[in-house]
């Protein structure tokens, strides 16, 4: 196994839980949440400070001035004059790529597919699945979502967030088949039947590039 896996996920697809089976199942990591306390840890920023900008867009114009000369190798003065949040987002782009470059592992969300454009040995997949298998999903998992429609008011804003973030970031569109190299209804296969699907991908994968 050699195969850097990024996983993009609708709120209650069960994106996360396929990650970290997967992960089990080849014996390396899985970055999620763990991301951010890593990103943390290397830039300096306080770790509720990088949670508080997690999969969040900002709309300000000086990001865009700012990326027309920036090509990750970034000057120290636009560096400073970078709204929190960009500093924010940069700090997990780097986390991302020192992670990719320890060896295989499993990222969940946050543009890392994006990040890691210029590797060779990603594969890009995206998890979504039926309304009605997400808001069961849902409401097993928050105690405090009880109704249908507390679960679809949740779910619509997660994804929201994360398709904002995304399209903002990146050259590419959340959710959008041609953003991903696999794109998957796990309601079809259910969580096991998914990570056996995709676990037989990169093995193909993996094959076809020896």
């Amino acid at each position: 196994m050699n195969t850097i896996i990024t996983i993009g996920r609708q709120f209650g697809s069960g994106g996360r839980e396929i990650g970290e089976m997967l992960a089990k199942n080849y014996g390396i990591k899985c970055y999620d949440k763990e991301l951010l306390s890593r990103a943390a840890k290397e830039s300096g920023f306080c770790e509720e400070m990088i949670q508080n900008h997690d999969e969040r867009p900002t709309n300000s114009f000086l990001y865009n001035l700012v990326m027309d000369t920036y090509s990750f190798g970034y000057n120290a003065s636009s560096f400073v004059d970078m709204p929190i949040s960009h500093k924010v987002f940069l700090a997990q782009f780097d986390t991302i790529k020192k992670i990719a470059e320890e060896g295989p592992c499993v990222i969940v969300g946050r543009c890392a597919d994006y990040a890691l454009s210029d590797f060779d040995n990603v594969l890009n997949i995206f998890i979504h699945a039926d309304e009605e298998t997400k808001i069961k999903r849902i409401k097993e998992r928050f105690a405090d979502v009880k109704t249908d429609d507390q679960a679809r008011d949740m779910m619509s804003k997660k994804d929201k967030q994360r398709q904002s973030y995304y399209n903002y970031y990146s050259s590419k569109k959340w959710g959008r088949a041609d953003s991903y190299d696999l794109s998957i209804n796990s309601s079809i296969l259910g969580i096991e039947g998914t990570v056996k699907f995709i676990t037989q991908y990169v093995e193909d994968f993996e094959f076809q590039r020896k």
